[in-house]
């Protein structure tokens, strides 16, 4: 079994690694989903699923829930509303779009994602965010609040 604390340890570590698109190299560079794979290879080793080319507008162009989709398939689903520190957190940026960007909350109120054109961030969990939050996952193994 997993400790949260472990799963926000390497989150953390991760903080001002360069925006990358595609990417997800530990202070070298990634997008919100190559911080969510780099945290799943420090608790679990290899990834569970090769990760096809995408484009910066996929999700728009596809109109498809991929991203959810993928996060069913790899992670444990649970209610928003049941999300801990430690769970992963999915976004739709419009109320009709499908869901395209990750973070994993960090406490009550911060989330960890990688920031379009900036880094690794921690950033506030407030109603702009929360408003958008569609689906919350805990990674495989992870022990329940608080650990």
């Amino acid at each position: 079994m997993i400790a949260r604390a472990a799963v926000l340890a390497e989150a953390r570590e991760w903080i001002g690694t360069p925006y990358l698109h595609q990417a997800s190299a530990k202070q070298a560079g990634c997008d919100c989903l190559g911080l969510v794979r780099g945290v799943w290879r420090a608790l679990h080793g290899a990834e569970p699923e090769a990760i096809p080319a995408y484009t910066p507008d996929w999700a728009e162009r596809a109109g498809a829930e991929t991203l959810h989709a993928a996060a069913r398939r790899n992670l444990h689903e649970i209610g928003v509303c049941a999300a801990r520190p430690g769970d992963v957190l999915l976004f739709r940026m419009h109320a009709q779009a499908p869901m395209k960007h990750a973070a994993i909350l960090e406490t009550e109120d911060r989330i960890l994602h990688a920031y379009w054109g900036r880094a690794v961030v921690r950033s506030r969990f407030g109603s702009w965010w929360r408003a958008r939050c569609a689906a919350a996952f805990e990674f495989p193994g992870v022990l329940p609040w608080p650990s």
